[in-house]
């Protein structure tokens, strides 16, 4: 019996050095790291990050750096454009058409307020397809457009017929108005196809529909009101558009391709601002 007891006690002896061999060697070999740890009793699982060399039993989780995969369609709801509205006016003042449509008038009677002129585009969705490997998409989608035009002079638009004349009344806001529902088609360059973060461009064509337009008046004398036509107006607008993607910062613009006035005027409209959106 003594001589059980005796290797009994001998046999837990050397099992007690056994595991302080075992955790001497994850204490030397342990690289130093530092980061989020979680502890269960005496054992501690890092994640990334330093292990402290004072503890006895640690576990290291080595992860690889998640991988973005894009689905070959992918859909942006709600996107948000905030920008400016100008137009090239390329208007021969001296030519018959457009005296008949705006008697007496000049280049400077259809000038723009710098900063006042604004552009509003609000895109229910849009659509990116898959074409080469996620770096060559079509982008397309559907909104409106809003843009408002603010004269610096007191032109006003009468109608039936269209006609356009210098008024007297000084006005402290005169700007054209004209919304469009506009679908957009746009072959997409993402560099960056596995982030989530855009790197590229997009160039393309849009078209729109014009389904509202106004002239909105604010002075002292008459107070603010609005006249509702078309002003000849063409309903149909085609422009060239693009978009420059830097991560967080994109960046939009449009060129129309030809006047949005159907006789008289020969003013192309062009856009330029922020986009507000996934991608």
């Amino acid at each position: 019996m003594r001589r059980l007891l005796l290797m009994a006690g001998l046999c837990l002896t050397l099992s007690g050095y056994a595991q302080n061999d075992t955790t001497t060697v994850l204490k030397d070999t342990a690289a130093p790291l530092h980061g989020d740890t979680i502890r269960v009793g005496s054992l501690i699982i890092v994640k990334s990050g330093k292990i402290d060399r004072s503890d006895h039993n640690t576990i290291h989780i080595y992860h690889r750096r998640s991988f973005y995969r894009p689905s070959n369609i992918s859909t942006n709801w709600g996107i948000l454009d905030l920008g400016f509205a100008n137009y090239n006016d390329q208007t021969n003042y001296s030519s018959a058409s457009a005296q008949a449509f705006a008697p007496g008038s000049t280049k400077d009677w259809f000038r723009l307020r710098t900063g006042k002129s604004v552009n509003v585009n609000i895109w229910v969705f849009m659509q990116r397809l898959n074409l080469i490997k996620h770096v060559v998409n079509l982008k397309y989608g559907l909104g409106i457009e809003l843009n408002n035009y603010r004269y610096e002079e007191n032109i006003k638009f009468h109608t039936n017929p269209t006609m356009v004349v210098m008024d007297t009344i000084n006005y402290s806001k005169n700007k054209l108005a004209a919304d469009y529902v506009t679908v957009p088609f746009m072959l997409n360059f993402n560099f960056t196809p596995h982030r989530r973060q855009d790197y590229g461009f997009s160039v393309g064509a849009s078209v729109g529909y014009r389904y509202s337009s106004r002239q909105k008046f604010k002075s002292k004398e008459t107070g603010k009101y609005k006249t509702f036509d078309d002003f000849d107006m063409d309903p149909w607008k085609i422009s060239w558009i693009g978009e420059l993607q830097l991560g967080w910062l994109k960046l939009y613009g449009s060129y129309a391709t030809k006047s949005m006035f159907l006789k008289g005027l020969d003013q192309r409209p062009y856009t330029v601002g922020l986009r507000f959106g996934n991608w």
